[in-house]
């Protein structure tokens, strides 16, 4: 089985290429070998690659910023980041039968900050796109799940909110989640062969958010 995990040097997606490791070859990526705001370096990335088994959509997130600082160039560079090389590799990269999509999104596609402008608006666009291609590719018994972050102890955490030990006393389990909790989750899947699961959002936020659906 191959997997292509986006975004794994360090963080969540490190540690969910780590995690299928045990069910062969592992495909990673990381800021310097591609850059998915960089569509000549998508475009080589999918011609080198051809095909997967698992595909997972990962991806450093923009910095949190008021709506009217946000400039044009960074509305273009986060457009190709968090979207259109999404939507591209999944045109172009050919999913094998009885495989997996997993798009590692955020808590804020349901719950969001008026300082995240720029990952939501693009992380919620292709969110509806993968729900969109479920049906499609239920049709060869791939499944597709789009997992959502809340408050995981990553360094994109700590850029965000500063002082962790003071940000943990307002969450609900008093502390952050691991990044293994979002790892072995998607390792028990493909390793249990679940499929039915799929066109679904989980909410990894440890009850952070109030929303209910």
């Amino acid at each position: 089985m191959k997997s292509i995990v986006l975004s794994s040097s360090k963080g969540i997606g490190k540690d969910i290429a780590d995690k299928l490791t045990k069910f062969g070859e592992v495909v990673r990526t990381s800021s310097s070998t591609l850059d998915t705001s960089n569509m000549e370096q998508v475009r080589e990335f999918v011609k080198k690659q051809q095909q997967t088994d698992v595909l997972v959509l990962n991806t450093g997130g923009p910095p949190a910023k008021d709506f009217y600082e946000i400039t044009e160039d960074e509305w273009f560079k986060y457009y190709n980041q968090l979207f259109y090389s999404f939507v591209y590799i999944l045109q172009n990269l050919k999913i094998n039968d009885n495989g997996y999509i997993f798009l590692i999104s955020s808590h804020q596609i349901k719950e969001p900050k008026d300082t995240m402008s720029l990952s939501v608006a693009y992380r919620i666009a292709f969110s509806s796109v993968l729900k969109l291609l479920t049906k499609q590719y239920a049709k060869r018994d791939i499944s597709c799940v789009n997992i959502a972050p809340g408050p995981i102890g990553t360094e994109r955490l700590k850029n965000l909110v500063g002082d962790i030990s003071e940000y943990e006393k307002k969450l609900p389990f008093g502390r952050t989640g691991r990044v293994d909790e979002i790892s072995l989750f998607i390792s028990s899947i493909i390793e249990n062969n679940i499929k039915y699961m799929t066109g679904v959002t989980i909410n990894m936020d440890g009850g952070y958010n109030s929303y209910v659906l």
